[in-house]
């Protein structure tokens, strides 16, 4: 039966039951959708002390360069820490004692690299500390531009100071052909290599039991540090 009273008493007790009855579904149908966001990921965000807190900020570093002096002109090497970070120390240990300063290239082969840091222009061999563990497995490969650690065949650990640059791709020499490939450490920037292009093509000789020996000496006058490593 239908109430057709309109006392203030009927109308009010009726508009409250509704306005709770509405209330009450409201608040289960938030909650419901408060379950299915928690569901999907979408669930509030934490509200504790850490929570807005920045992220670190990623520290950029600034590789090594070191430039060689040399009587055809400068060239600097871009030194690569994070690979090769036994073979950059040790090379920055012969730069910042001098060993470097006067030593030649003394064998240049044409289609193949350009070899140094170990004798002076007179041949003679200059004295050098330990050989140092082989990085042959760092990822770098021996491409044009490519500074790598030179060796002794059939001994993997022995590099010390002598060093040759790439100005092919040599990717033979990242084989273990003798238990190791050839350990790369560092890359010739895009604008030296006119320098190393000029000493690869010099007229060489045969001295003593040295050949690919070029006639008129390429001395390497000076080694230095152009920039330090820093973190920006």
């Amino acid at each position: 039966m239908t109430c057709n009273c309109s006392s203030s008493a009927c109308t009010g007790g009726s508009q409250a039951g509704r306005t709770k009855a509405i209330f009450g579904a409201s608040v289960g149908i938030l909650a419901g959708f408060g379950v299915l966001l928690a569901m999907f990921g979408f669930a509030q965000p934490a509200t504790d002390e850490g929570a807005g807190a920045a992220k670190p900020e990623t520290k950029e570093t600034t590789p090594v360069i070191v430039r060689l002096e040399t009587s055809k002109g400068n060239i600097d090497i871009e030194l690569n820490q994070e690979k090769a970070p036994i073979s950059v120390a040790n090379f920055l240990e012969y730069v910042d004692k001098g060993h470097y300063n006067g030593t030649i290239f003394h064998r240049v082969i044409p289609n193949f690299m350009v070899q140094g840091g170990g004798f002076d222009a007179t041949m003679t061999q200059k004295p050098t500390g330990k050989g140092i563990k082989n990085e042959w497995e760092n990822g770098l490969s021996n491409v044009r531009g490519s500074v790598a650690m030179a060796r002794l065949g059939n001994q993997p650990d022995s590099a010390t100071a002598q060093f040759f640059i790439n100005v092919t791709d040599n990717a033979f020499l990242d084989e273990p052909r003798d238990g190791a490939g050839y350990a790369v450490f560092a890359k010739v920037t895009e604008e030296s290599m006119a320098v190393v292009d000029a000493i690869r093509v010099v007229p060489t000789t045969t001295k003593g039991p040295h050949g690919n020996v070029p006639v008129e000496p390429v001395v390497i006058k000076k080694a230095s540090r152009l920039t330090e490593e820093s973190e920006g």
